[in-house]
């Protein structure tokens, strides 16, 4: 029965593109005690946790690449979040030429925020799960994003 069990592995694994597809459409939908995502907020967390997970100074350029996002997209959604006080532009403490992106006081509030709506969303989506599994669940995913932490643009299979 092994070409049985294999088609079934297969199966499961190449249903794993759809799920994400269907997380990233769906998860927002959750309501929370907090404030609803509105339609920019998807692109301002994506630009949010790039900054804040960056191992250095961030520009736009550098949030455009980590992003997968046209320079220009990303300089449009830059500029509405400085607009808005969540970001701000800065000299570069490495190279006075370059002008780099950080988050400001309010832009903290924001980004704790979206990971207060994102636990709350994920507390209620797991809520029937045994605890076990929902923090099995939380430990893979985690182990899962560290892993495409390493990845590089070569890394195409």
């Amino acid at each position: 029965m092994v070409d049985g069990s294999r088609s079934a592995d297969d199966e499961l694994l190449n249903s794993v593109g759809v799920a994400f597809a269907r997380l990233r459409r769906r998860t927002h939908l959750v309501k929370t005690e907090e404030q609803q995502f509105d339609r920019k907020d998807l692109s301002r967390n994506l630009i949010i946790n790039a900054i804040d997970e960056a191992a250095g100074e961030m520009t736009v350029g550098g949030i455009a690449e980590q992003l997968g996002f046209d320079a220009s997209v990303a300089s449009r959604i830059v500029s509405d979040m400085i607009s808005r006080g969540y970001l701000e532009r800065a000299a570069s403490q490495h190279d006075g030429r370059r002008t780099v992106v950080r988050l400001t006081g309010e832009g903290i509030v924001l980004r704790d925020r979206y990971r207060s709506q994102h636990r709350q969303a994920f507390e209620h989506i797991t809520k029937d799960w045994p605890a076990w599994e929902r923090l099995e669940f939380a430990r893979l995913l985690l182990k899962y994003a560290d892993a495409t932490s390493a990845l590089g643009q070569n890394d195409v299979p």
